[in-house]
């Protein structure tokens, strides 16, 4: 990570002590901005997580994924999340951490004029809860990850770049196989103008995710890193 040029992470060291993870990311010149945290342990255990970031010395934690029947996410569920992190955030706010929840696409379900996802971001408090845009999750979902920045500006504090194969069939599950995830800049989504967008909006970091096949993520992170300092020549 240190020889691709990375100074920042997102992470958590696995099953590392933190405070190990985070002494051994800074002899190489990274910082860990943020980390995530799985729904239950959110909810459960909010001051465990806040520890935890604090010894990571995160300013943020972020969740990926709302439990639900696969393809099926409803409003019962968006509800239930609404006020679970309104109530975990709260938490994390008074330990000077920021909570984040990750959108994941299958929050594009229709709800009054709008989607879930505009139901979760509307119901929940700003002062505790932000989010995370994935972009090609977004994408894949339905979702048009330009005009959600614009849109809910303000709220938008992290962004996970990657990118997702040419024709792949989409739909609401957030799931599709690790091939499709490719080279940020080689699949559909617009690229430059969704870090147009995200830096109108103040995205404070940005994270290049790659779950494509183990054999494959370095030489694809290379090909990302090279596009991505493309657009900054």
């Amino acid at each position: 990570i240190k020889m691709l040029g990375f100074t920042e992470i997102e992470g958590g060291g696995g099953g590392m002590a933190p405070e190990e993870f985070r002494k051994m990311c800074e002899e190489r010149g990274i910082s860990i901005p943020s980390t995530g945290a799985g729904y239950e342990q959110v909810v459960k255990d909010p001051q465990g997580v806040a520890d935890r970031a604090k010894a990571l010395g995160a300013k943020y934690v972020m969740t990926a994924w709302i439990p639900h029947k696969s393809g099926s996410f409803n409003f019962e569920n968006a509800k239930k999340a609404v006020e679970d992190f309104n109530a975990a955030g709260k938490v994390l706010k008074e330990n000077g951490i920021t909570f984040c929840y990750h959108i994941h696409g299958y929050e594009f379900w229709p709800h009054e004029k709008g989607t879930l996802l505009d139901y979760i971001i509307t119901n929940t408090s700003p002062e505790y809860v932000s989010f995370e845009m994935d972009i090609m999750w977004t994408h894949f979902g339905g979702g048009d990850p330009v005009a959600l920045l614009r849109k809910y500006k303000d709220r938008w504090k992290l962004m996970h770049v990657k990118d997702l194969r040419k024709g792949t069939p989409k739909d609401r599950t957030g799931h599709t196989p690790d091939e499709n995830d490719v080279p940020v800049g080689t699949g559909e989504l617009d690229i430059p103008a969704v870090l147009k967008a995200a830096k109108k909006a103040g995205i404070e970091h940005y994270f290049i995710e790659d779950e494509s096949p183990a054999h494959e993520v370095t030489d694809d992170v290379v090909k990302s890193i090279a596009y991505l300092k493309g657009l900054t020549e």
